[in-house]
Order: C-alpha cells, then sequence, then structure tokens
C-alpha cells in the first residue's frame, strides 16, 4: 500500500545533517510514511550511511545534481504518498508527534502548514508562528520544513532550478493557486536548520522574490520595491538587533 506521506530530504556533504533529520523521523508515534532522500553527489560519507539504512528507507539515491531544487524533483518523480513535506539535512520534525499533528489536519484541506521553531541566538530556540497564506504575496507564510503539500494537487509542478534561494517560494506559490483549503496547525511541527543558503544569501533571496512577485503574481512595481525595503530592513534587524527582532517574530523559547 502506498504510504500516506512522502518526507523528502536532499542533502550534499551533510552527513551529521542527515542523521538529524533521520533521529526526529525515527522517533515519530505515527508510521504511515516513507522516507526518499536524493544526495547531490556527497563526498562525506554521506552515501555510504545511506546506504547503510536503505532497509529503512522507500528511496534513495546519489549522483552529481545541478542544486537542491533539482534534487527535490528527482525525489518527487518516485515519491508514493498522498501527501508531500520537505524536510531538508539539518532540518527536523519537531517532537515525536509533529507527523501525526499534520496528518490529522489533512482531511478535507489541499495543504496542511505549521509553527516551526527556529535558532535566534546561538543556543537558543523559539517558536516562530506561520501566517496565514494570505501573506504569501511578502514571502513564504510558513517554513517550507512546515508545510504539507497534497501530492496530487502538486504532480504537475516542479521546482524552478534557475532560482537558487526562492524556488520553494515559487513552489509554494503555484500550489496555493489551486488550493482551495489550508489548514494551519497551531504547533511547531518542524525545526529549522540554521545556516542556509537562505540565510547566507539573503540578497540574492531578496532579488528572486521580487521576481517572482513581478511575474507570477503580476504585482505593481511600486509594491514589490516597498516590499524588497522593508525585507531589507527586517533582515538588518535580524543581524544586528536579533532580540529585538525575535521580540516582533517569536512568540517563546522552545525547549528545555
Amino acid at each position: 500500500m502506498a504510504p500516506a506521506v512522502s518526507v523528502i530530504t536532499v542533502v550534499r556533504n551533510d552527513a551529521a545533517g542527515l542523521a538529524l533529520t533521520r533521529a526526529s523521523l525515527i522517533a515519530q508515534d505515527w508510521r504511515d510514511f516513507e522516507w526518499l532522500v536524493a544526495d547531490g553527489g556527497s563526498t562525506d560519507g554521506t552515501a555510504e550511511l545511506l546506504a547503510g539504512w536503505a532497509g529503512e528507507m522507500g528511496w534513495w539515491d546519489s549522483k552529481p545534481d545541478a542544486g537542491p531544487f533539482d534534487a527535490m524533483n528527482r525525489a518527487m518523480e518516485q515519491a508514493r504518498g498522498e501527501w508531500l513535506l520537505f524536510l531538508n539535512a539539518g532540518d527536523r520534525l519537531a517532537d515525536s508527534k509533529a507527523l501525526s499533528a499534520l496528518a490529522a489536519a489533512r482531511e478535507h484541506a489541499d495543504l496542511v502548514y505549521g509553527d516551526a521553531v527556529e535558532e535566534v541566538a546561538p543556543g537558543l530556540t523559539a517558536i516562530r508562528p506561520a501566517r496565514r497564506p494570505r501573506w504569501a504575496f511578502y514571502g513564504m507564510f510558513a517554513h517550507h520544513c512546515a508545510i504539507l503539500y497534497r501530492h496530487d494537487q502538486v504532480r504537475g509542478l516542479r521546482y524552478r532550478t534557475d532560482l537558487r534561494i526562492a524556488a520553494d517560494y515559487g513552489f509554494t506559490l503555484e500550489a496555493l493557486r489551486s488550493a482551495r483549503t489550508c489548514v494551519h496547525v497551531s504547533r511547531p511541527v518542524a525545526c529549522f536548520a540554521s545556516g542556509g543558503r537562505s540565510r547566507t544569501e539573503e540578497r540574492l533571496g531578496r532579488e528572486e522574490q521580487f521576481q517572482l512577485r513581478r511575474w507570477t503574481l503580476c504585482m505593481p512595481l511600486a509594491v514589490c520595491l516597498s516590499i524588497r525595503i522593508i525585507q531589507f530592513g527586517m533582515g538588518s534587524l535580524r543581524r544586528f538587533w536579533p532580540k529585538f527582532y525575535g521580540r516582533l517574530r517569536f512568540t517563546s523559547t522552545f525547549g528545555p
């Protein structure tokens, strides 16, 4: 029988992060899922780890590719689940009940999303609540790793490999076009790994989002420029005044 959820992970030279992702999946109290991993030709032992875990995985491969979004497309072609969850290496499910909480909300929904946990300072994590999908014009309303997509609804979609940072935003915008019902799970469902491209290449990410607003959403130039300025300001707050930014965007600390 096909699983209810296909959890898709992409990785390249991050064996430690992949092990954290795997551990969070093993801990789940709801087991109706498969795990698929697309490795971009790692040289740090990741492929050897995957070979050792092959018996517990729905599918995996390891070969050079055009980047993480190309790998997501490759894994989607192998997914058998009714729903798709993209949990990159280093991302983790928030606790042992995260998948069951998402699964419980999927009836009569086209897209399910939850809150996320993010590192706000070294050793300190906090809950970042999701926005409503109507805020998608501004950017990702929830972390990519905290969104459950109905497979049939996105079957014809692919991540744009010409985008390095914002292809997940473009994919989600396209998914929302046909999503009649979006359900919010008001709890943390995933822990977002810090240090990824979306943080280290914020300027490029803002540029790609700008282009998606202009050509996918057909938003007026003045509005797109205004959003870009606001995002630059919020990014500056995050870098130079992280505590103040945390008060604006996070609700509470998370974990022990």
